[in-house]
């Protein structure tokens, strides 16, 4: 009979355990507290209903029998059991819908950005629907106050543009496929001028004038790590070794180019170059280094290893920014009193007219493939100051650096001066300095533009001049 009575007991354990794992699989919505009243509740229940059908005395008398409170502490903890698995599967399935909803957020956030790129695309009629043109606007950003220097970092996922004039920060940071801005960093309380990537894009570079600084900005966490002084005055242009181990600098009233070793971030020395230094451009040998002198127009080549000083060209002029084809042995330099690109022959010292521009070229800068040169024409200036709007739209022309052809021509805003080209050559930025923003562009590949006999260059001059009313 004891025996029958057992097994009883334990059937109706068993079938209890059943209700209860139902039951909270059913409810496992519920919170953690009210899965274990619902289980003590059902188990409870369940064990005053089975007493009824059990003999009161045989209760009564087992209760306190060393078997009886075994089987009892065993069923609570395979409760307990039961209700810590259930948990488990409850935060595995929470986990597992967090993951899915960030997913989807994030996919959220990316259509958003691309809804946000395609919008500014169609919101800009008056930049894209003209005759010839074959670049295409593609957004713009601002308010940056008098931005100087721009550049991509190398994923080309950002835009670090410096600000000239401006004390709460020397440069910010915008996203190139929605336009936002990211950061903006502080300068110790002063503007930035240019801004550089090392190589590998870990690092940005950017000058400031009033203090002769350059600032090493970590570019993933967009945070100042450390401060170059380079002993001069107005430092503006830099350039990085080929081996990522020099940092050089033009200072414009200093007269001279700064040489920093990147690994201790010590001025290694100050070398005397030609008046008003501006553009500089360091060989991938590490041999010699080109200054392109502002105040008479000259281009210097300076032996770095020797120290000796050459000057290969005088135009007179002011001569403004340097880069480089060393596959063909070529360097452009804008100047911007000429209003023509030279091209210098790097085995000869050979100095030869490109290419004819408009108004006040500056900064120039060469696609990844060195098919084509794109140039940022100020404009005619303003007979007052050139601190006020000229007379004149600025301009951005692309051209081709075999022949010299225009390819394609933009009008721009005041005085566009900042100016890169993503690592991908299907991006182009440049900057609006008196309207205190950037404007977005994509390039079309070679074989368009070179088909496109020359796109708006046969167009844009007659948009150039300013309507008076």
């Amino acid at each position: 009979m004891k025996k029958i009575r057992l097994s009883i007991i334990a059937l109706t354990i068993i079938f209890l355990y059943l209700i209860i794992y139902v039951t909270t699989i059913d409810n496992e919505i519920k919170t953690d507290a009210e899965i274990q009243i619902i289980a003590t509740n059902n188990y409870v229940g369940e064990v005053m209903t089975a007493e009824k059908t059990i003999d009161t005395t045989f209760v009564d008398n087992k209760l306190g029998d060393k078997e009886a409170n075994k089987a009892f502490f065993e069923n609570e903890e395979k409760i307990k059991d039961i209700i810590a698995t259930i948990q488990n599967e409850k935060k595995k399935a929470t986990n597992e819908q967090e993951k899915v909803n960030r997913k989807n957020n994030e996919k959220k956030q990316e259509e958003i950005k691309t809804v946000k790129r395609d919008n500014a695309l169609k919101n800009a009629p008056l930049l894209n629907d003209l005759k010839g043109q074959l670049t295409t606007h593609i957004l713009n950003f601002g308010h940056v106050n008098s931005p100087k220097g721009v550049a991509f970092n190398l994923a080309a996922t950002e835009i670090w543009v410096t600000s000239l004039m401006n004390s709460r920060s020397g440069v910010s940071v915008f996203s190139v496929v929605s336009g936002d801005r990211l950061k903006d960093i502080s300068l110790d309380g002063y503007g930035g001028v240019e801004v550089i990537f090392s190589e590998d894009g870990q690092y940005a570079y950017v000058s400031q004038m009033e203090t002769g600084k350059v600032f090493e900005i970590d570019a993933n966490i967009k945070e100042v790590v450390r401060v170059f002084n380079t002993g001069s005055v107005w430092t503006k242009v830099m350039d990085i070794s080929a081996d990522g181990k020099t940092l050089f600098t033009s200072n414009w009233s200093g007269d001279d180019v700064s040489e920093i070793d990147l690994e201790t971030g010590e001025l290694r020395r100050k070398i005397p170059v030609v008046r008003t230094p501006r553009g500089i451009y360091a060989t991938e040998d590490g041999k010699t280094l080109y200054i392109a002198g502002f105040e008479k127009g000259e281009i210097q080549k300076i032996d770095l290893l020797t120290g000796e000083k050459t000057v290969i060209f005088k135009s007179g002029r002011a001569m403004r920014h340097i880069v480089a084809d060393e596959e063909r042995g070529v360097l452009f330099i804008s100047d911007m009193g000429k209003r023509v690109i030279f091209k210098v022959n790097m085995e000869t010292d050979e100095v030869t007219v490109f290419a004819k521009t408009d108004a006040n070229p500056n900064t120039i800068a060469l696609t990844p493939d060195k098919k084509v040169l794109i140039v940022s024409c100020r404009g005619r200036n303003n007979p007052i100051s050139y601190y006020r709007p000229g007379p004149e739209w600025g301009s951005i022309l692309l051209f081709d650096t075999q022949t010299g052809k225009m390819l394609d021509a933009i009008v721009a805003g005041n005085q566009p001066t900042a100016l890169d080209i993503s690592s991908d050559g299907s991006l182009l930025v440049f900057s609006d300095f008196l309207d205190a923003r950037l404007k977005l562009y994509k390039i079309p590949s070679y074989d368009v533009l070179l088909d496109g006999e020359g796109g708006r260059s046969n167009y844009y001059k007659a948009d150039l001049r300013k309507k008076t009313n």
